[in-house]
């Protein structure tokens, strides 16, 4: 495995890979490894020739008071993780490698942003949308790969591609959870012992939330109270939306979703279904 840290090195083993007929698989991450990253790698790896497994905690994307310096951060173990699951290069550029300069031109996730996460983190995706776009130019891979639990973030990198017509595709992967249904988060690391405990009613408040909705009920009520009575954390959003258009009309594939902010650890987690129309 080969870790690169520049631009120009990149471009050039970009070049030769594929001066030499090989696919090539992305797989974004801010790094601190887990399963779910590891899902990604082994979903790439079954269908390209070659994978970069970009690690890079992306500045543009953090709000003013959000976790950016705090973010965990294990490089000699995201290294090893990465060498076992069959990564071929890992990108880990320094943020000035990446952002040079000032940028005079910005990206902006419009309407798709307005909803869930980009609601109570103004500016968020057009972060995600600088760092994805100077990726898919850097690696230009035929597939990129990201996990459904950043439900809103897929829809938006979708929508990326096909707005702007990037020769690849975007490959969605299910969300990994440890055995008690909580999601995969480098976040997790900081839950308290009792928080960790409260957290898998996460995933449980959606399932109700699920059959509320399938009944032709109020899903976010029904999540409200069970995960007042269940967590201490507090409720940031619960919304019940289309997907992956993300409006308040649902009629057949919908999201599910929620952000619960505990102490210093704001989880998210969703649900994809389809509903007949509500």
């Amino acid at each position: 495995m080969r870790i690169i840290e520049t631009i120009k090195e990149l471009r050039q083993w970009v070049a030769d890979t594929r001066a030499a007929g090989s696919t090539i698989g992305l797989v974004p991450t801010m790094g601190f490894l887990h399963e779910g990253h590891m899902k990604l790698v082994s979903t790439a790896k079954d269908e390209n020739d070659a994978i970069v497994m970009s690690i890079f905690v992306n500045p543009a994307q953090f709000g003013p008071d959000e976790d950016f310096d705090r973010y965990p951060r294990n490089m000699a173990r995201d290294t090893q993780l990465a060498k076992d699951a069959g990564v071929d290069v890992i990108f880990a550029p320094s943020v000035e490698e990446m952002y040079p300069r000032q940028s005079a031109i910005t990206i902006s996730a419009g309407r798709l942003a307005e909803q869930l996460c980009g609601k109570s983190r103004p500016g968020h995706f057009d972060g995600v949308l600088k760092v994805v776009t100077k990726l898919f130019h850097l690696v230009q891979p035929d597939k990129a790969y990201f996990g459904q639990k950043d439900a809103q973030q897929l829809a938006i990198i979708e929508s990326l591609a096909d707005d702007f017509n990037f020769p690849l595709q975007i490959r969605r992967v299910g969300t990994v959870r440890e055995e008690d249904g909580l999601a995969k988060s480098s976040r997790n690391v900081y839950l308290t012992e009792q928080e960790r405990k409260e957290a898998p009613h996460l995933k449980k408040a959606l399932e109700l939330g699920k059959q509320a909705a399938l009944a032709k009920q109020d899903p976010v009520a029904v999540m409200t109270d069970y995960l007042r009575d269940h967590t201490s954390g507090k409720i940031d959003y619960i919304q019940f939306l289309s997907y992956p258009d993300l409006t308040e009309k649902v009629e057949g594939d919908a999201i599910l979703a929620l952000a619960v902010q505990f102490e210093k650890a704001r989880l998210i987690d969703n649900l994809l279904f389809t509903v007949k129309g509500n």
